[in-house]
């Protein structure tokens, strides 16, 4: 079984949950559609993703006493399988599903994404409805020991012929729908289960499988974190993206921590392959959680995580209110020259990690171009600084193929390293400005939890 290759660069869109958490509709999807489509598509944004418990009638309505309401009534079709709550998705009516949404996200030049949960419906398996393709019911292929600890919707499925049937019937509603993207839940990490924490693999490789079947090429991502090291190979197969923490919010103690977790993922992020850093909380956040709020991140915290998520390569999912995005947002989104560090080509690794700061540096194979970001992550403003030739030499082992000889450009850089004459000249690709390196070691004054991100150039 070899993954697909369906996303040969990090997936770059919008996910509902974090302005909607499980109440987003129709009309809410279309109108941040269209906004990607004008404003942000032309910078590589593509993905609209509906989140969480799109199935589920009354979702949200108790939301002062449960995100997700136990055992609520869910929409269902004859073959075991959810549908979209007609309430909130209208043209899903007459069997139609999510096909009359996908179409439309199709004509404004975008993909269409959907966030499910590991398993089959429990109600399918109280009720013992079919499963398409196969002589059983939903009973039969449910393993009632396998649950989800914080969503109650779901059982797990048995590593069955039937079910993978039931997965293969999944898939093939899926891609008559449309469907360009999976995020599937409680399969990362079933962390329910600490002495068995990724008890969901072979629901991994089935659904892996179903996606080969289908005939439409579907990026798989995999949730919740942290995804556990030691089963990277397994995910580099069968998946294109999966979790390396649990729900990232707008707390500086999360984003600090990410320091860590990309310096263990940084040698797994490859062409298709995408250790994923989870959503951007930027904007406008919580609506569905009861309270609209702007995100805790400060201005620098803010290009601190842009930087980082970009340099280490996970996929980009912004979760704010698009419409609502002020311009300090969207020039955070669209830089370019940012934004190119996430084409595959591109590889990056940590020069250095403290307590209070970190460095990081990235190598464009294809160009030789070399970018190099400095991090301040202590609580006050403070220096950080990195020698040229640690960082030129951590750049030579960035290679995207490491037996192949060095691009012209790091050469050359490297060759002027040797004449303080001719020092590199530093191009803030955030500011715009440039100013030639004064000495061997490159040292940026940075407010507290702040950042620079250079290019370097001869």
């Amino acid at each position: 079984m070899n993954k697909n290759t369906f996303a040969k660069h990090p997936p770059m869109g919008w996910n509902s949950y974090d302005y909607y958490d499980t109440t987003v509709n129709e009309a809410q999807v279309r109108k941040n559609a269209e906004y990607m489509a004008e404003h942000l598509k032309e910078y590589g944004w593509e993905y609209i993703v509906v989140d969480i418990q799109w199935y589920a009638h009354g979702a949200g309505s108790q939301r002062d006493r449960f995100q997700y309401i136990p055992f609520s009534g869910l929409e269902t079709d004859e073959f075991s399988r959810l549908q979209p709550d007609p309430e909130r998705f209208p043209t899903s009516v007459g069997g139609k599903g999510f096909a009359p949404l996908a179409e439309y996200i199709h004509s404004l030049g975008l993909k269409f994404g959907i966030h499910i949960m590991r398993g089959v419906p429990r109600i399918a398996a109280h009720l013992h409805t079919p499963v398409k393709g196969t002589n059983v019911t939903a009973d039969q292929i449910a393993d009632p020991s396998s649950i989800c600890g914080w969503n109650p919707d779901m059982y797990g499925v048995r590593n069955t012929p039937e079910g993978q049937a039931y997965y293969d019937s999944l898939l093939e509603l899926y891609a008559s729908w449309g469907v360009d993207f999976i995020k599937c839940d409680d399969i990362c990490n079933t962390n329910l289960y600490p002495n068995h924490p990724f008890s969901g693999r072979h629901e991994i490789e089935m659904l892996a499988g179903a996606i080969q079947k289908c005939g439409r090429p579907i990026v798989l991502s995999l949730s919740p974190g942290p995804a556990l090291i030691d089963k990277a190979w397994h995910y580099e197969k069968y998946a294109n993206m999966w979790r390396i923490t649990d729900d990232f919010w707008d707390d500086w103690k999360l984003l600090k921590d990410m320091f860590r977790r990309c310096e263990l993922w940084q040698n797994h992020v490859s062409e298709g392959c995408w250790p994923d850093c989870d959503m951007l909380p930027l904007g406008k956040l919580g609506k569905g959680f009861g309270q609209e709020r702007d995100t805790k991140f400060t201005p620098e915290e803010q290009q601190t995580m842009m930087t980082l998520w970009c340099i280490f390569g996970s996929p980009m999912m912004i979760g704010a209110e698009l419409p609502l995005l002020d311009e300090p947002t969207l020039a955070l989104l669209t830089n370019r020259e940012v934004l190119h560090l996430l084409h595959p080509e591109c590889r990056a690794k940590q020069v250095r990690l403290t307590d209070d700061s970190s460095v990081w540096v990235s190598l464009d194979s294809k160009t030789g171009s070399v970018c190099a970001a400095l991090f301040n992550l202590s609580d006050s403003t403070a220096s950080v600084s990195v020698e040229l030739d640690e960082l030129l030499e951590t750049a030579r082992a960035c290679k995207a193929l490491p037996d192949s000889e060095d691009p012209v450009s790091l050469s050359a850089l490297c060759e002027a390293s040797d004449s303080e004459e001719l020092l590199p000249v530093l191009q803030d690709l955030w500011t715009k400005e440039s100013r030639k390196a004064d000495s061997r070691t490159l040292t940026a004054e940075l407010p507290a939890h702040g950042c620079v991100l250079w290019k370097l150039c001869r």
